[in-house]
C-alpha cells in the first residue's frame, strides 16, 4: 500500500476544521501586506479581515484613503494575484492596528502537561475516527498547552453571575 505523500499542517487544518480557512488567508495576506503596498503603504494601513472573498483594508488617514481608493484596482489585482480568493477590496478610514508584522515576541517558556492535560487531549481526539488525523490534533494540542500565548487561567461566569476562577484553555 502507497503511503499518502506529505501534507502541510495548514492543509490539513483547513481540511478538517474549514472555518480556519479565511483564518489562515487574513494571516498569509498580513505577512505579504509589505510586498504588496509597499513599504509607506504598509506604514499607513493594515489588512482588517476578509469576509466573503472581500478583504477589508483599514487606512489610517484621509489622504492616504484617497490615494488608495484611486489605485485601488492596481491593488485588487496585486492581491488577487498572491491570492486568488480575494476578490475586491473595501478601503475603510480607522486607526491603525497597534500590531506590526516586524515584531517578533520572545518564544513562550515550555509548561508541564499534568494527567489532567494528557486526559484533556485524549478525550478531545478520542472523536477523530482518522488515526493519522488523529496524532496529528493530538500533538497540536500538546505543543499548544506546551507554550500558550496567554496565561492559563480563566473567569468563569456563572449562572447567579459571579465569577469563579479555574486552570485551563
Amino acid at each position: 500500500m502507497k503511503t499518502p505523500a506529505p501534507r502541510a499542517v495548514g492543509e490539513l487544518l483547513s481540511s478538517a476544521l474549514p472555518q480556519i480557512s479565511e483564518r489562515l488567508l487574513e494571516l498569509h495576506i498580513r505577512r505579504a501586506w509589505t510586498s504588496i503596498v509597499g513599504r509607506d503603504g504598509a506604514r499607513r494601513t493594515h489588512p482588517d479581515g476578509v469576509n466573503a472573498g472581500t478583504l477589508r483594508v483599514v487606512v489610517d488617514n484621509s489622504p492616504w484613503l484617497h490615494e488608495l481608493t484611486l489605485r485601488e484596482a492596481e491593488l485588487t489585482a496585486k492581491v488577487r494575484a498572491q491570492f486568488p480568493n480575494v476578490r475586491a477590496l473595501r478601503l475603510t478610514l480607522g486607526p491603525r492596528s497597534t500590531e506590526t508584522s516586524t515584531t517578533v515576541a520572545p518564544p513562550p517558556r515550555p509548561v508541564s502537561l499534568t494527567a489532567d492535560d494528557h486526559a484533556d487531549i485524549e478525550a478531545a481526539t478520542a472523536a477523530i475516527a482518522d488515526s493519522n488525523l488523529a496524532e496529528v490534533a493530538r500533538r497540536l494540542m500538546v505543543t499548544a498547552r506546551r507554550f500558550p500565548r496567554s496565561p492559563r487561567h480563566v473567569t468563569v461566569e456563572t449562572v447567579d453571575g459571579r465569577g469563579s476562577s479555574r486552570g485551563g484553555l
